[in-house]
């Protein structure tokens, strides 16, 4: 037990590491180029498809949308032709601030991490595949360039939507047992912002609530990863026996 959940902690820096030993092995200026260009195309093109899932997540679950806001540099004004919910200009490169789940938490928590599919796939199939293969390959780094704002998303929002997540099912609990607990205090997408919120009259239940939803935030972001490696490397074995085959 204590093996397997060093793994489930230790993989991601595993993982890192890895990418560094084998860049730094077959560094040339040429192939850290392509990695900066493909991890900004990557970037360019993940932003606007998180937030569109996000309301996707929430349609497709019986919710209602009414306002995304999304940074005018990821096209922005061109979907919203297509989607007239959608605003340009945000304080952040992208927010869902528009949607109603009708109070239904289930909803709720689809719409939070309907984005983290592609953390499952196509982000961890790629970056298994190209983490563990022959670097002196272009593709290699493209590859990695390109899936890692995938795969770095539920680490890069602990903080929001990992927290956000956390803070329905922290509070969700919270509710069983006091009917009458105002759940809407801890539920956030920013949680720092949160916390400046509740500093100036924060309790000791605040203080147990933030801490229990950031600890949970913490174990989503790592068992997003780890489930994703695990059904990514079954995928690459599935290819490898069937090339194996052909």
């Amino acid at each position: 037990m204590r093996a397997s959940s060093a793994v489930f902690w230790a993989q991601p820096l595993r993982d890192y590491i890895m990418l560094l030993e084998q860049g730094s092995r077959h560094f040339t200026l040429s192939r850290l180029l392509l990695l900066l260009l493909t991890a900004l195309a990557g970037w360019w093109l993940y932003v606007p498809a998180h937030e569109l899932l996000h309301a996707f997540g929430c349609l497709w679950s019986g919710g209602e949308v009414s306002r995304l806001e999304l940074a005018p540099e990821y096209g922005a004004a061109w979907l919203q032709r297509h989607f007239p919910w959608i605003s340009v200009g945000s304080d952040y490169a992208g927010q869902l601030t528009g949607f109603d789940t009708h109070s239904n938490d289930v909803i709720y928590l689809i719409t939070v991490l309907a984005p983290y599919v592609l953390t499952l796939f196509p982000g961890m199939l790629l970056w298994t595949y190209a983490v563990n293969a022959d670097w002196r390959r272009s593709d290699v780094w493209a590859l990695t360039g390109f899936s890692f704002s995938m795969v770095a998303a539920p680490f890069i929002s602990i903080f929001g939507d990992m927290y956000e997540a956390a803070s329905i099912v922290t509070t969700r609990i919270l509710r069983l047992l006091d009917g009458g607990a105002d759940v809407q205090r801890w539920r956030s997408d920013d949680l720092l912002l949160l916390m400046r919120q509740l500093a100036a009259d924060i309790s000791g239940l605040d203080m147990v609530m933030l801490s229990a939803g950031l600890l949970l935030a913490v174990l989503l972001a790592w068992s997003l990863f780890w489930l994703g490696r695990r059904l990514a490397v079954a995928t690459l074995v599935v290819l490898a026996q069937q090339r194996v085959r052909t």
